[in-house]
This record gives C-alpha cells, sequence and structure tokens, in this order.
C-alpha cells in the first residue's frame, strides 16, 4: 500500500577514515564540495566526500528508497574518484521524479580540524545548488567530537545529515 503524506523525513550518515596524504591511500579531503587543506584524507571509492554522502542518503532514505552503497558501490570501477556531487545530483533527479521536492537540509559535519568556519557559506551555496533550493534552506554546522575516539583523534571523518522533502 502505498500512503499519501505532504512530507518526509530522511536522515543520512557517512563515516570515513581518515589517513595521511603522503601515505598514498588517501584522497585530498573535500567536505561539501570544498577542498580542505589537510595532512590527512579519507579512504573512499569516489571523491570521499563525506557531506555530499550523507545528503544523498538522508533524500534516498525519506524516499525509501536503496541506500549510497546500493545505487552506487564501490566495487564498480564507474565510481572510482567519482565527483559525489554526481551521486547528489541522482538522489535530486530520483525526488523530483517521485513527485517530491527537497524543503531543508540540516546537516553536522564532526571533524577534529580544520575548522569549517571559513568556508561554512561556500558549502552551504554548493548545497543550495545541488538540491536547488535559496541558501537560507541550508544549514552547515561543523563540531568536533574533543579528542574522543576515532574522529576526536583526527583519524575519521563523520556527517549527519536531516532533510526534509515536500510534495511537488
Amino acid at each position: 500500500m502505498t500512503s499519501v503524506a505532504p512530507f518526509r523525513i530522511g536522515h543520512g550518515y557517512d563515516l570515513h577514515r581518515l589517513e595521511p596524504i603522503s601515505a598514498g591511500r588517501a584522497r585530498p579531503l573535500i567536505v561539501g564540495g570544498i577542498r580542505l587543506p589537510h595532512d590527512h584524507g579519507p579512504i573512499s571509492h569516489s571523491d570521499g566526500d563525506a557531506l555530499y554522502h550523507a545528503t544523498t542518503d538522508a533524500i534516498l532514505g525519506a524516499l525509501a528508497q536503496p541506500d549510497i552503497g546500493q545505487l552506487f558501490p564501490d566495487t564498480d570501477p564507474r565510481h572510482e574518484s567519482q565527483d559525489s556531487a554526481a551521486f547528489l545530483a541522482e538522489a535530486v533527479s530520483r525526488a523530483r521524479a517521485a513527485g517530491w521536492l527537497v524543503i531543508n537540509l540540516d546537516a553536522t559535519v564532526i571533524l577534529e580540524r580544520p575548522k569549517l568556519a571559513p568556508v561554512k557559506e561556500q558549502m552551504r551555496a554548493n548545497l543550495a545548488r545541488l538540491l536547488d533550493v535559496p541558501t537560507d534552506r541550508v544549514n552547515v554546522k561543523g563540531k568536533t567530537h574533543e579528542r574522543v575516539d576515532a574522529v576526536g583523534e583526527g583519524r575519521a571523518i563523520e556527517v549527519h545529515a536531516v532533510i526534509l522533502l515536500g510534495r511537488a
């Protein structure tokens, strides 16, 4: 049975291990489409943009569709080094095709360093463009883990994203 509701909420989550870029396996650290200056980067198949990944999963979750790993598996060579904006664009396209529009996004990026404040507005603008909403409907918060666990020790990046979809 298909239910008719005026809104749907989705939660997305992503975590990437960070390793020294000098070691050769890590990619540059990209968050929200912005390359951040950092000596560590994600171990990932795509570009490893955890903010775009979590947002993609939030949309897919609100649609009750397969998650990012099912749609874009890391075993598929087509996704090697892929710009994660393509994943997010596909999720937005799927939402539109199903009759939904993004109302707003609230995301939390947990990263010990670097600080996100200097580029947070650029991240919001990038997300707003991809989601096709005004920037005032996109929020990105930067938090640390207070030096607790792998995230707090700078060995990982973690992102939570919550999205609200409304009927088109």
